[in-house]
């Protein structure tokens, strides 16, 4: 999410390929990032995976974007006139730009990157149903999608005989737990994998914000010296109970040998209505603080205490 603004494509270069020598091979990225968006940041991202997955077998790697759906007022400018439509116009739009940036004639998974509870299901469905027909497509997911819209899209799938999100892709963290609440038993039931982003929760689980500073180059320092809207973001992670969680975590990675992303990294990963967990690294040396969570597990004494302390400050997230 940061290649192409605070993460320059050289350091972008270096994560990716580490990150496949360690043997993973699921990128996740959007249309839209970098972000917060300045226009002249606009696709980049995407253009840089594009000039690396050049370098790399293919079918070697599985790429997931997104197309926009309404951004609540967070992502200005606009990607394109019009990109909260979910139409076929702009989805086909889309999907037409992100194959050319990204350099390859097909992305393994397409996300909705945010609901349209005001459109068709329906609609937005059958035109992701003839991009996989077509190829351009492998397999359609979801992102910061409500219970309701989640059971929505599904029945409207079932109804239309079309492709159904088989993912979705919501906030889910230590200082993040409300996809526990239905959403869990949702994908459960239904069979639909969770993707977790901001399994750190923007860099807060680190503990870089417990000394109450803004560390230089940090996601959240960087939106503090943007407009209010980036501010409003800073102030629903750091906060009084994300920090109080945060601090407590942050002992018991210590009596665990861990460090504290790795192990938020690894609780994100440890469920099993959970695919896969999305992390993003602006460094080399921040990837290689989250990648021992690869092979890390949490027993079931860390479990509890994890539930102890987050029981403590319910919902930090304002």
């Amino acid at each position: 999410m940061t290649f192409g603004s605070t993460c320059d494509e050289a350091e972008a270069f270096r994560i990716m390929d580490r990150v496949f020598d360690a043997g993973i091979d699921f990128l996740d990225m959007a249309e839209i990032y970098p972000v917060p968006p300045e226009k002249e940041w606009m696709h980049r991202t995407e253009e840089i995976v594009g000039r690396w997955l050049k370098t790399k077998p293919r079918d070697a790697i599985i790429i997931a974007t997104k197309f926009c759906g309404p951004g609540h007022g967070w992502f200005v400018p606009p990607v394109r006139e019009g990109y909260t439509c979910i139409d076929r116009h702009h989805i086909r739009r889309a999907i037409e730009g992100s194959l050319r940036r990204l350099q390859t004639d097909y992305v393994d998974l397409y996300q909705c990157h945010w609901p349209d509870h005001d459109f068709s299901y329906q609609h937005t469905l059958e035109v992701l149903d003839e991009l996989v027909y077509e190829g351009k497509v492998r397999y359609v997911g979801c992102s910061n999608e409500t219970p309701w819209g989640l059971m929505k899209s599904l029945a409207a799938a079932e109804q239309a005989g079309s492709v159904r999100y088989e993912s979705i892709q919501n906030n889910f963290s230590l200082i993040n737990r409300r996809f526990e609440d239905s959403l869990a038993d949702i994908c459960r039931r239904e069979k639909v994998s969770c993707l977790p982003y901001s399994p750190i929760g923007g860099g807060v689980l680190t503990g870089k914000y417990c000394d109450g500073k803004f560390p230089k180059g940090a996601r959240f320092t960087t939106y503090m010296e943007k407009g209010e809207r980036q501010q409003v973001m800073v102030r629903r992670f750091v906060n009084e109970k994300s920090l109080a969680t945060t601090k407590e975590l942050c002992e018991l990675a210590g009596e665990l040998g861990i460090t504290p992303a790795t192990l938020a990294t690894s609780w994100s990963k440890q469920h099993d209505f959970v695919a896969s967990t999305i992390v993003g690294a602006n460094t080399l040396d921040q990837l290689e603080e989250i990648l021992p969570a690869c092979d890390y597990v949490l027993d079931d004494q860390a479990l509890k205490r994890i539930d102890d302390i987050t029981a403590k400050y319910p919902y930090p997230l304002g």
